[in-house]
């Protein structure tokens, strides 16, 4: 689960911006939060929840592309020709155009606390540093700088493995990958030390990047109903739930000479989906291309959400993070996705970004768990919490939204 995150140097953010989950004290809507399970220490609560908000080239895109680094990274398999690392510096500053990107990410999985920091060019790692915190008591698991002689190493003295298999993990490192997964790919099952940091690093957070995602993610989700019976009746259950009212999804097979719109899709396909639509008058069938995009959009959404709503009963640490979420469903079906994901017991986290300002005014939320990016007059993202502004917990933040009183509006000239 995610307790904070920190970006720095990276595409419109020039000074570090930080986002936190951690619940203000003292504000009610008790379903909003949970309490994190760490071993040897009492944290404050967690937020469930967070909404991003903000003018358009703002920095909420950027925001998540940052929230995706990481992970972007160690998905990269090994290659023997130089490929940039995923990093774009803050352009305004002439300053920062040579210096490294900075991330910080600060989690907690299976019961123990980390922080992990992560400075890097589109060249090289440039810094990455772990710590533990056992029993909350701050642990350096290991430290690497980049220096003009070379990369220098420091290794913690309750870092698993030994001399020699660190010295083995140092030499096996190359420039543009990460060390701990260099470490854990050759280390044995048994040490998990790095090993259970870097599987939240991994897939702790899902993120996601609006329309042109959705629709990317209709084809896989049509893909696994297909061979997965369960997960065509929950699609069909979903999209019942919000409205749209396919009461079955069947497959059927494409003749071999026949050229259709889904072949150029997904040229490997020999089958298209039928859905069939139940009203007053009876059932109709359609073809899969025969569906609105807003269809398509939901059939892509519940792909990531029924991955989370799965990982987050075994890991019970994950955070779906999701771009222009607005954009993919309608905001009646956004409240009542995030009403259902308050009211469940499970304390994995919903973090979107989004211009529709509906979650305002459901009183659903609470202050803390609304975000506002806007740019200054340097060109650089501020990243700031409602609950920042002075203000009642009982006001209608929308209204205060549109009036100015938490900025992050548009400035609209008049001609």
């Amino acid at each position: 689960m995610l307790i904070e995150f920190a970006v720095s140097n990276f595409r419109s953010f020039r000074e570090k911006q930080t986002f936190s989950m951690v619940a203000a004290p003292r504000l009610k809507k008790g379903d909003n939060v949970f309490k994190p399970e760490v071993k040897g220490e009492k944290l404050p609560d967690l937020l469930k929840v967070a909404a991003i908000y903000g003018p358009n080239a703002s920095g909420k895109s950027n925001l998540i592309k940052a929230f995706d680094i990481v992970r972007e990274i160690i998905a990269r398999q090994p290659s023997a020709q130089h490929k940039p690392l995923p990093v774009y510096p803050f352009r305004f500053d002439p300053q920062l155009i040579d210096q490294p990107s900075r991330i910080e990410l600060h989690f907690i999985y299976a019961e123990q606390r980390y922080h992990f920091e992560l400075a890097l060019t589109q060249e090289r790692i440039v810094e990455e540093r772990l710590v533990a915190f056992p029993k909350g008591k701050e642990t350096l698991l290991y430290e690497r700088s980049h220096l003009s002689s070379g990369d220098k190493y420091t290794f913690g003295q309750q870092l698993e493995g030994g001399k020699d298999l660190h010295e083995l993990w140092r030499k096996s490192t190359s420039p543009q990958v990460l060390f701990i997964v260099q470490a854990v790919a050759n280390s044995s099952e048994d040490l998990k030390q790095l090993r259970e940091p870097l599987a939240w690093l991994r897939a702790g957070l899902m993120v996601f990047f609006g329309r042109i995602s959705m629709l990317a993610l209709a084809d896989i989700s049509q893909e696994q109903a297909e061979t997965d019976v369960s997960f065509a009746k929950e699609l069909s259950s979903f999209l019942q739930e919000v409205d749209v009212p396919i009461t079955n999804i069947r497959f059927d097979q494409i003749e071999p000479n026949s050229s259709t719109l889904l072949q150029s899709i997904r040229p490997k396909s020999n089958s298209t989906a039928v859905l069939t639509h139940r009203t007053e008058l009876g059932e109709a069938e359609f073809d899969i291309q025969e569906e609105s995009d807003g269809t398509k959009n939901l059939i892509g959404f519940w792909l990531p959400w029924n991955l989370h709503a799965r990982t987050r009963l075994v890991t019970q640490s994950t955070a779906l993070v999701m771009d222009e979420l607005d954009s993919s469903l309608h905001p009646e079906i956004v409240a009542s996705l995030v009403a259902k994901h308050l009211k469940s017991d499970s304390p994995a986290q919903l973090i979107f970004t989004t211009h529709d300002t509906h979650l305002m005014d459901t009183k659903l939320l609470r202050r803390d768990q609304f975000w506002l990016t806007e740019r200054d007059t340097n060109g650089a993202t501020q990243l700031r919490s409602i609950h920042d502004f002075e203000g009642r917990e009982s006001e209608d933040l929308e209204k205060r939204y549109y009036e100015g009183r938490y900025r992050g509006l548009p400035f609209i000239r008049k001609a």
